[in-house]
């Protein structure tokens, strides 16, 4: 039995899902004929409250295009140091956008209102460069899977209105906070330009992800889409996986959270654990007493067939998802008691 806690990125279709994706009604989507991928898209902008929403490849690009969307080269944007659209994406707001970003040094990857107008510049002074976006990322996953207070976003968009910045959401795993906090999509929809939620994390789905936000911005996202590469033909396939796990697969999210805290619970008991990072959704990040025994943790687990990753800077983590079964996670919960190091 081969455990990978490495991501919640590794899953594989159930068969169920398989059975739905095979039912798909598809068309060419560059030219918005493929009828799984338009339900798609009519239902999340629908449950986020928002007017429209585009399928694309990856969370990647949707992030990538909302910047495009929001922003002009010589720009700046403001986001936490650790956010994935600074730190793992390839330089893209640079490269797609030519904007720089003024980074933050937020609490586990939540930055606050205050931190926002701190680094805030305007073009009164030709020296700086505008700024103009602000991005959030929630769930933060270098945070260890924490979450936003609705109370601060909100002191966030009135920073944004009153300063004339516009405000995207990474919601990679938006879907772990709307369960773990109680929180309905509209809350969400009402406060930011654009959203991105992604559906192949801890939703099960192979491939995919949806920028949502206005249609004048997703009227402009389909050009900046196709100019990344993102124009895809028969993308119902993908679509239909989407909407499977958006109707059966996000409140069994409460399982992936209670599963997660209890390894929470179990490392904050081992000596040899300096710290865990307080768990709220998925995601469980740890650091030893000796980094030196990273490689000797990572070693054993192996020997044991459970794989996790290496976050850099002495910081280990491990993930819960939809494969991840109780039978698995009771030999990974015995195997951790036992552990010595």
């Amino acid at each position: 039995m081969e455990i990978n806690l490495i991501s919640d990125t590794i899953t594989k279709p159930t068969p169920e899902m398989l059975n739905y994706m095979l039912k798909a009604r598809v068309g060419d989507d560059v030219y918005k004929q493929d009828g799984s991928t338009n339900e798609l898209e009519i239902a999340v902008a629908e449950l986020f409250g928002m007017e429209a929403a585009l399928f694309f490849p990856t969370g990647t690009m949707a992030n990538q295009v909302a910047i495009k969307l929001h922003t002009k080269a010589g720009d700046q944007l403001i986001c936490d140091r650790t956010s994935h659209i600074y730190a793992f994406e390839g330089g893209g707001p640079a490269f797609h956008s030519g904007v720089t970003c003024a980074l933050i040094d937020g609490d586990r990857g939540r930055i606050t209102a205050d931190q926002v107008l701190e680094v805030y510049t305007d073009d009164s002074n030709f020296h700086y460069a505008p700024s103009t976006l602000v991005c959030l990322e929630n769930t933060t996953n270098k945070g260890g899977g924490a979450c936003y207070d609705l109370s601060e976003i909100e002191k966030i968009r009135e920073v944004c209105l009153d300063k004339g910045m516009k405000l995207h959401l990474d919601g990679a795993r938006l879907w772990n906070a709307l369960v773990a906090k109680s929180q309905h999509p509209t809350h969400f929809g009402a406060l930011f330009d654009t959203i991105s939620v992604c559906f192949s994390k801890g939703l099960g789905a192979p491939v995919g992800s949806v920028l949502i936000g206005s249609k004048e911005d997703i009227q402009k996202a389909m050009r900046w889409r196709k100019v990344m590469g993102g124009g895809m033909r028969q993308t119902g396939y993908l679509a239909a996986a989407a909407l499977y796990a958006l109707k059966n697969n996000v409140s069994r999210l409460q399982r992936d959270h209670f599963r997660a805290k209890q390894i929470e619970l179990l490392l904050n008991k081992k000596e040899w654990v300096k710290e865990v990072l307080p768990v709220q959704t998925n995601i469980v990040v740890f650091r030893l007493v000796e980094m030196d025994n990273n490689k000797v943790l990572f070693d054993k687990l192996k020997q044991k067939n459970i794989a996790i990753s290496d976050m850099g800077g002495g910081w280990l983590r491990l993930v819960t998802h939809l494969d991840y079964r109780e039978v698995m996670h009771e030999y990974v919960m015995e195997a951790l008691s036992k552990l010595e190091l």
